[in-house]
C-alpha cells in the first residue's frame, strides 16, 4: 500500500451511499455504524477547513440484465436518504447517481473541476462497490485519490480485502480517519 504523504491544498471528500438502505445492511469487516462515525468526523474536519463535502447516495440501479437476482419490490421511501450523522449542510454538494461509481453521468467531474479540486478522499459504503467505482472514475478523470480505509466497509470481508490489497494501491494513497485529519489541522 502506499502511505498517506500530503493532501493537497484543495481537496475534497467523497463520501458513498451513506443512506439508510445501504447501512442498514450487515457489513464486514467493519459495522456500518463505526464507518458512519468516522464518516462524519472527516465532513466535520473538511467543513471546519472550508473544504468540499460531497455527499452520494444511489436512488436506482443502472439498467441491463446481470446474473445476480437484484433486490426486488420497491424500496421504502427513506431507503435513498443521508443517514443524519452525516450532518447534511447546505453547502455540501449531493451527487444522485444511478450507477456504481460517483462520477458516471453525474456531472461531479465537472463540479470539482470548476472548484480547482486536485484531490479526492473516497469512503463509504460499499468498498468494492461504490467506493472502488469511484475511486477508479476520479483517478481516470486526472485527480490524486486517497482512501479512508476505516471509513468504509463492505458486505463481504473478501471483497472488502480485495480493494484495499491490490486495488486501492493502484488507484492512490491510503490512511486512516485519524491521519487525515491530521493531515488537514497541519494546513
Amino acid at each position: 500500500m502506499v502511505p498517506l504523504t500530503t493532501l493537497d491544498p484543495n481537496t475534497a471528500l467523497i463520501l458513498v451511499d451513506l443512506q439508510k438502505g445501504i447501512v442498514s445492511r450487515p457489513t464486514a469487516p467493519y459495522l456500518a455504524a463505526a464507518v458512519v462515525e468516522r464518516a462524519a468526523l472527516l465532513a466535520k474536519a473538511f467543513r471546519a477547513h472550508r473544504l468540499p463535502v460531497i455527499l452520494v447516495h444511489v436512488l436506482a440501479q443502472p439498467p441491463g440484465r446481470v446474473e445476480q437476482s437484484r433486490v426486488g419490490g420497491e424500496p421504502p421511501a427513506d431507503w435513498a436518504q443521508f443517514v443524519p450523522a452525516l450532518d447534511r449542510q447546505l453547502e455540501d454538494h449531493v451527487v444522485d447517481k444511478r450507477a456504481w461509481g460517483a462520477f458516471a453521468h453525474t456531472g461531479l467531474e465537472e463540479h470539482l473541476k470548476a472548484q480547482g479540486v486536485t484531490q479526492v478522499v473516497i469512503g463509504g459504503i460499499a468498498t468494492a462497490i461504490g467506493v472502488e467505482s469511484t475511486a477508479r472514475e476520479a483517478h481516470s478523470a486526472g485527480f490524486n485519490v486517497t482512501l479512508a480505509l476505516d471509513a468504509m466497509t463492505d458486505f463481504k470481508v473478501e471483497t472488502h480485502e480485495n480493494s484495499v490489497e491490490h486495488i486501492f494501491p493502484r488507484l492512490g494513497e491510503t490512511g486512516t480517519t485519524e491521519e487525515i485529519i491530521a493531515l488537514l489541522d497541519l494546513r
